[in-house]
């Protein structure tokens, strides 16, 4: 359902700061599948996200979401299909608005927002519904304002809001790596259980080993701008967190990734 062509993006080009963020990435996800990327630090994981998302133009490629050509189509535009949770708690929502505002603005992501009423008859059972299945009682916290949650519940709160509007494609980005082990965990539970409940397609960027070896079914380490090594199925399932350890410090120590040297490892789904 998301296919990349050749997808390359180089930041500052020309200048000192040049920064060849994705080189010539092809990629491909299939429905309901939950991939895992890791990679060192400007090794292009949340670039690559930021490609899907429409947050810029790649300078060359091509990308498709359901056979469709997104390549140069803004965020906006891609609201239909995309839904996304950001590393900063804070960043996925209006901190003024209540957790129900928000919630609704959510629901409508993609469609015409005309004078309509915000809150329609029906949805905060719904929602509180939604809210509950947390665990945190925010179910009772519908008219406060977001702003005033602590980080961890108003990421859980994104994370409902990202899914509400069933997207094809769940974007991601390190999502809890700004919340305390506690709330991290939370998060953790209630990803899954959305994503397997909805059978939703979710592309993933974590720096946590633990995370990339526990969840998901496939597995792809970037490194250059480039999948380094691209795992399914059982072969996914073979790489534990000490494992995934040792591949960074053998990207890190050897820099064998370059322009003549490419490993990529794609096994059959088993």
């Amino acid at each position: 359902m998301l296919r990349l062509e050749a997808v390359s993006k180089t930041f500052f080009p020309g200048t000192p700061g040049e920064v060849r963020a994705l080189r010539s990435v092809d990629l491909e996800l299939a429905t309901g599948s939950w991939t895992i990327v890791i990679g060192t630090n400007g090794s292009g994981k949340s670039t690559l996200q930021g490609a899907v998302a429409g947050a810029f133009t790649p300078d060359s490629g091509r990308i498709w979401i359901d056979d469709v050509e997104v390549t140069g189509r803004p965020e906006h535009a891609r609201a239909r299909w995309i839904g996304r949770v950001f590393q900063d708690p804070f960043a996925g929502s209006a901190p003024s608005l209540t957790v129900a505002e928000n919630l609704a603005l959510a629901e409508r992501r993609g469609q015409r927002r005309g004078l309509r009423q915000l809150i329609r008859a029906g949805s905060r059972a719904r929602w509180r519904d939604a809210l509950a299945e947390i665990g945190l009682g925010l179910e009772s916290r519908l008219d406060d304002p977001i702003g005033l949650l602590s980080g961890g519940q108003r990421q859980a709160i994104t994370l409902v809001m990202a899914s509400l509007a069933r997207p094809r494609l769940l974007l991601l980005d390190e999502h809890t790596a700004a919340l305390d082990p506690r709330s991290a965990e939370l998060v953790i539970a209630l990803t899954r259980r959305i994503i397997e409940r909805d059978g939703l397609t979710a592309l993933m960027v974590t720096h946590s080993m633990a995370q990339a070896a526990a969840l998901g079914d496939r597995l792809i380490a970037m490194h250059r701008g480039r999948p380094w090594l691209d795992v399914q199925g059982n072969a996914k399932r073979a790489w534990r967190a000490e494992r995934l350890h040792e591949l960074f410090s053998e990207m890190r120590r050897e820099d064998r990734f370059d322009d003549a040297t490419v490993r990529v490892v794609v096994p059959a789904y088993r």
